[in-house]
């Protein structure tokens, strides 16, 4: 015989409250003495009582849901993303239901029909697309992650310093004598190859190097783009060492692949350099030096501001996430050298 489900009656006979004060107490009213707040939870937890959200819901207008869109659940750092939001929305006793758009707009659109109908408060989006003109397609409060949120000054937003994290990766580069760094880079239908580049650019004319002079290969962010980009590199006429600059993990690891495809040594022949954190690149061999961008930190500053859309009280600005060096191997030391031009 299946066992009833404890009611708020029962954590209120247990507690020696009536069944209203059981239930402000668990609501969290703020007329509610300590003493008698923790004697209500208490009780709660000795008879197995849950709230009905969807209860809860009905009466406040809240779901106690919020989304989150990102574009590639099987990277690494994209799920990363959702731990921090996970983990942070638990605290605030949320859910937090997680799509993966895969890189397809209509993927994405679809998942957003989907948090709509499920009457999400709030959600937090990656937008595929650079071109997200219609911000009111949402119908619900959001956050944007990513590098497309930088278009939309009035819309609240969190994600990596991209120009800062570039900075800090090409000083590194210059401290091991790799002054001008051939680049893999993403699509050119992708803004963050844009910022990428143009964060490049500056660092260069401020070192007095001509940008022009630095050789960049396009491809996809992931382990097949980046290997195929570094076997077109290593197919270029080059003179002595060659230094590379990824614009993430995944497509600098590629390259690692692509360096022992055709017989040669990292860091001895080639220098690489990688761009996200993920936690692989501490298993590659020689370790991935990178750049870390603080993926959770970014998931739980989202959900922070959502909540705070939520409220009514949107920042509605860039909230931009300082990222850091992790130095392991996988770059040559030429500064003792003489200085060569890196291809």
């Amino acid at each position: 015989m299946r066992k009833r489900r404890p009611t708020i009656i029962d954590v209120a006979e247990r507690a020696g409250v009536s069944k209203s004060t059981a239930a402000r107490a668990l609501a969290g009213a703020e007329s509610i003495l300590d003493e008698t707040r923790e004697r209500v939870l208490a009780a709660a937890k000795a008879v197995g009582y849950e709230r009905n959200h969807l209860a809860v819901g009905m009466r406040s207008g809240r779901s106690g849901m919020l989304g989150l869109v990102i574009p590639d659940i099987t990277n690494p750092f994209w799920a990363d993303v959702a731990r921090g939001a996970l983990d942070r929305a638990a605290e605030a006793d949320v859910s937090l239901l997680v799509f993966s758009s895969d890189w397809d707009p209509a993927k994405e659109e679809s998942h957003l029909r989907a948090l709509r109908r499920a009457r999400v408060d709030g959600a937090i989006v990656n937008p595929v697309s650079d071109a997200l003109d219609d911000l009111d397609k949402f119908g619900l409060p959001f956050v944007l992650i990513g590098s497309s949120a930088e278009r939309f000054a009035d819309v609240s937003s969190v994600g990596s310093d991209i120009t800062q994290a570039v900075e800090l990766g090409l000083d590194h580069l210059v401290s091991k004598g790799h002054h001008a760094p051939t680049l893999i880079v993403g699509p050119k239908s992708r803004l963050a190859r844009t910022r990428f580049l143009n964060a490049v650019q500056r660092h260069s004319i401020k070192r007095d190097v001509d940008p022009a002079q630095l050789i960049v290969e396009d491809g996809e962010y992931t382990l097949e783009g980046g290997r195929l980009a570094m076997l077109r590199l290593l197919d270029r006429p080059r003179l002595g060492h060659i230094c590379v600059f990824a614009a993430n993990d995944m497509m600098a690891i590629g390259a690692m692949m692509a360096v022992r495809e055709r017989g040669l040594r990292c860091p001895e022949d080639v220098s690489i350099l990688g761009f996200d954190g993920i936690p692989s690149g501490a298993f590659t061999f020689p370790g991935l030096t990178t750049i870390a961008k603080p993926g959770r930190d970014i998931g739980a500053r989202a959900v922070e501001s959502l909540f705070d859309e939520i409220e009514g009280r949107p920042e509605h600005g860039r909230v931009y996430m300082p990222c850091r060096l992790i130095d392991r191997a996988s770059l040559a030391d030429l500064s003792r050298e003489p200085r060569k031009l890196a291809g």
